[in-house]
């Protein structure tokens, strides 16, 4: 904002002209100084103009309805298609059905989109049995109402094209130019494609929009003075920019970049408040200050946090997700609380103890022997509780009857009055009801760790054995991490955490988030350790029982965290799991490459079609042109600013300069930040910076052919509308080359080659047809797609709590198409770099040595009639599962008892060892740990 009455900024009618020298070093004489018009002590800006949004004329509005239901019929058209899973709707869908179920997991995002697209599901009559957990998956012979689904981001994608339009009305622009960013915005490949599928970004756009435009119209009202200040609109704009900021943080935390665009903004208008002391008294800026604190702060979090009272309201049984949470968290979820348990830990208490890290989970031994090792009885970590959690608290030493002698037998404390308390510093054992054996360590190699301060944790002995000195464990309560009072110098359920420390070597039970092998059924490693960091070797008893513990015994529970409490550990959690995906992905990019759309993502691909999120080329790089050319014009401005020319003595320029640098700040708070983080990026993280580098790109044409009167266009609007329609015809053109990767339309290879300029675009143009005429074909041949039948699916139930399947019986076995034989077999080596770009064999020659290559083998196969036509072809998915995204889940950390994991055996092509990825990308979740994005 450039208020009147600044130094550099008062309205000149005349064209800039520079003075020879600056004024403020060489101000000349008295005669010579130029006349300037009266300062005004009024925050008003110069040049601004009422652009109230309700006040359009009707053709406008007659404008935008035809633009909405252009945008309608570009994002609806076939959006039942393809009638299969597509990349992350593997994980936004599969929420969806665990709300309905009620089901508790952990996402990184936000809960108000993936809401939006359960409630879309339910009133469709979705009962959220279908899993969504292949891509690939079919919809239609399980009824799922997928098309409703994909009615939310596609309805917001819509909503997208009138905002943007009103946006820029609102910034002062002409039809023309309000019609060309809402046409660009319709034709934008990328954006089309996010709103058809089941997927977050669309709904963070619309909202992000929608902020920008609620947050335009405030700016507009408060640039216009004193006058317009606190009137009815102001106040409604005002509380509509922080609904806006509330909505879009609900859905993904990018919408603190959006905080921090529309907080910078309000800094600036404070600071330019605080100047006018002619119009504005201490108290009425107070009063400024409590309106933007109320309406940008207060209500954006309390909007953000009844997201998440509906969540919970929802969520109320276990799932995947409760692993992740505290046990207080645990507790207060369906199944998952506890009766009140006697407070005082005794010898022959039968207790279960759990981690005080990694997500709590139990000591847990069961009759399974370590393969390597001792090779003695396991001992893990175990997320649920179970009958094999259970262990008995003894004392180094047997009981004394009352003749004197030991009363030999686990049950010996059970009659002792009073029971004797287990104090800090107590030596004990840790006896296995179910297996008679004691928890013991000696100086063996951990079963995976590799580290030599950590050894074996086993399971030793038998029915009726005493023991020997390596089961012996000393207690050692952690005041500092323990309640006050009693349980700081004798061990009481949940509220006393303490060590284990073996007696013999020295080192402290441990645990951290290692998984054993398929032998340890991936339940997490146990180890004791001589240097193990604090929180992985703190432990706490959650249950405990004793028969001399009557029940008048002191009694003690979880306590509940309540909404708040619970509210805050998501938010923690949520925010160390989202700073954990730093692995490698296939698909992932770096901000480096977005503006100038280098790659894209692979979504889905079957029976030669393909669906790739890649950006219209003409709408990407002329945004990028138009930030680029907004920032030389500023630097060159302010260069020229000081040396003494008065180019901000003119109106127009100086709203140039407010204007299109609100968008531009725009584009950087939603683009930068992104150079700060490690984790997983992708190329849709760059859609809201996306949106606003469209906005300064139509500001920027604005100004150009409409507002600057040197330039000699603004009394010829035939040549702006004229530019507009050339512009339009270009995107819409370049839309419809690269339309078959939105819509999963036909396309052939010699189409889909002529329009792929980049080889990191990484779409495979072999996977599609020669010819149109052959998808006909392989549609009507009997012979094109093996197709199982019910009967021949293996039936499957979950395990006691587990997510894993275990067939019931012999599962049958799909039929196969007959006499079907192998023609031929071709193999092919490639080598790409880590963004998919295909080596050449000098370059591959030149990284020998200094990189580390990867294996990855594909097979393709061609299916043939009876007269040996190709009717089909396309890659082998490895098995067709999706991993999990750890963007979405963080990383399941619970462990499954029994899960098989399936793998396609190919024969490789014979290659000496180190050689490189070979062959294509599958398209996967966009959310798992190393095949997608989010």
């Amino acid at each position: 904002m450039a208020p009147k009455g600044s130094s550099r900024g008062h309205l000149r009618t005349d064209s800039p002209a520079r003075t020879g020298k600056s004024p403020s070093r060489s101000p000349g004489p008295p005669a010579e100084r130029k006349v300037q018009k009266p300062k005004s002590t009024s925050y008003t800006s110069d040049g601004v103009e009422d652009h109230d949004i309700f006040l359009l004329p009707g053709s406008d509005f007659q404008v935008l309805g035809l633009l909405t239901a252009l945008a309608a019929a570009v994002r609806l058209f076939r959006i039942y298609q393809p009638t299969s899973v597509v990349f992350d709707e593997v994980h936004f869908g599969g929420f969806a059905s665990k709300y309905i179920k009620g089901k508790f997991f952990m996402d990184v995002h936000p809960p108000l989109a993936k809401l939006l697209l359960t409630l879309a599901g339910w009133l469709a009559g979705f009962d959220g049995e279908f899993d969504f957990k292949d891509i690939g998956k079919d919809y239609l012979e399980p009824g799922v109402p997928y098309v409703a689904m994909r009615l939310i981001p596609a309805l917001c994608g819509i909503a997208t094209i009138p905002t943007i339009f009103l946006t820029l009305k609102a910034l002062g622009c002409k039809t023309t130019t309000a019609s060309l960013g809402a046409t660009l915005l319709i034709f934008e490949n990328g954006l089309v494609t996010q709103s058809r599928l089941i997927l977050l970004d669309s709904p963070l756009v619309v909202f992000t929009a929608f902020t920008a435009l609620a947050f335009t119209c405030f700016t507009n009202l408060h640039e216009q003075g004193p006058s317009k200040a606190f009137a009815a609109t102001w106040w409604f704009w005002l509380v509509a920019t922080g609904i806006g900021l509330g909505a879009t943080l609900s859905v993904k935390w990018v919408g603190l970049f959006t905080i921090a665009w529309v907080g910078s903004l309000t800094v600036l208008q404070l600071w330019v408040l605080l100047g006018d002391h002619a119009h504005v008294t201490p108290r009425k800026w107070f009063k400024h200050f409590t309106a933007r604190i109320f309406c940008l702060i207060i209500i954006p979090i309390a909007f953000y946090m009844g997201m998440f009272v509906i969540h919970f309201l929802c969520l109320v049984n276990p799932g995947e997700g409760d692993g992740f949470m505290s046990s207080e968290f645990q507790a207060t979820l369906n199944s998952k609380g506890m009766g009140d348990v006697p407070a005082d830990v005794a010898m022959g208490s039968r207790v279960s103890i759990r981690h005080h890290n990694t997500q709590g989970g139990y000591l847990h031994s069961h009759a399974h022997m370590y393969p390597t090792g001792s090779k003695q009885q396991q001992v893990t970590l175990y997320p649920h509780k179970d009958e094999n959690n259970v262990f008995l608290m003894e004392n180094q030493t047997q009981p004394l009857g009352v003749d004197g002698n030991p009363i030999n037998g686990t049950e010996a404390w059970d009659t002792l009055s009073p029971p004797v308390w287990i104090e800090d510093g107590t030596v004990v054992k840790l006896f296995h009801l179910t297996s008679f054996r004691r928890i013991h360590s000696h100086d063996v190699r951990a079963p995976v760790s590799e580290a030599d301060w950590q050894q074996e944790v086993s399971a030793y002995g038998y029915e009726g054995f005493e023991g020997d000195a390596n089961d012996l464990f000393r207690v050692e309560i952690v005041k500092s991490m323990s309640e006050a009072g009693p349980a700081q110098d004798r061990l009481r359920t949940i509220e006393s955490k303490f060590k284990l420390i073996h007696i013999m070597t020295g080192c402290a039970l441990f645990s951290h988030k290692v998984k054993l092998p398929d032998w340890g059924f991936e339940q997490q490693e146990v180890t004791c350790a001589k240097g193990g960091t604090v929180p992985n070797s703190i432990w706490y008893v959650e249950s405990n029982e004793h028969p001399a513990l009557g029940p008048d015994a002191e009694k003690v529970n979880y306590r509940n965290p309540g909404f708040f409490g619970k509210f805050w550990e998501l938010q923690k959690v949520m925010w160390h799991t989202n700073a954990g995906l730093v692995e490698s992905h296939a698909w992932d990019s770096r901000p480096t490459s977005w503006p100038f759309l280098t790659r894209g993502i692979n979504f889905w691909g079957k029976d030669h079609r393909q669906i790739y999120l890649l950006g219209n080329p003409i709408v990407w790089w002329s945004s990028t042109v138009a930030i680029a050319v907004y920032l030389a014009v500023k630097a060159l401005a302010v260069l020229r600013w000081q040396r003494g020319f008065n180019d901000y003595d003119s109106t127009d320029f100086k709203r140039f300069d407010y204007e299109i640098g609100m968008s531009v700040l725009g584009w950087f708070f939603h683009y930068f930040p992104f150079y700060l983080m490690q984790r997983q990026l992708f190329l849709h993280h760059y859609f809201p910076a996306l949106y606003f580098a469209i906005i300064a790109l139509c500001q920027i044409f604005d100004f150009t052919t409409a507002r600057f009167s040197a330039l000699g266009l603004k009394p010829r609007p035939l040549i702006g509308q004229s530019t507009a329609v050339v512009f339009v015809g270009l995107a819409a053109v370049a839309f419809g080359l690269y339309a078959p990767l939105v819509y999963g339309n036909m396309w052939t290879q010699d189409q889909c080659k002529k329009v792929k300029l980049f080889d990191t675009w990484d779409f495979d143009c072999n996977t599609f047809h020669t010819d149109l005429a052959q998808y006909a074909l392989a549609s009507s041949s009997p012979t094109s797609e093996v197709i199982p039948t019910p009967e021949a699916e293996p039936v499957f139930q979950p395990a006691d709590n587990e997510g894993a399947q275990v067939p019931l019986g012999d599962a049958k076995v799909t039929p196969q198409a007959e006499k079907s034989h192998a023609v031929g077999v071709e193999e092919k080596v490639e080598y790409r770099d880590q963004d998919g770009k295909l080596l050449d064999d000098d370059q591959v020659k030149e990284l020998e040595g200094k990189v580390q290559f990867h294996t990855r083998y594909e097979t393709r196969t061609r299916v043939v009639d009876g007269q040996g036509r190709a009717i089909s072809e396309g890659l082998v998915a490895d098995g067709g599962v999706a991993p999990p995204h750890p963007d979405v889940k963080g990383g399941e950390p619970e462990t499954r008892e029994a899960e098989i994991d399936e793998e396609l055996v190919e024969k490789p092509a014979t290659k000496s060892e180190g050689e490189g990825d070979e062959g294509k990308k599958e398209a996967r979740p966009a959310s798992e740990g190393k095949q997608a994005t989010k």
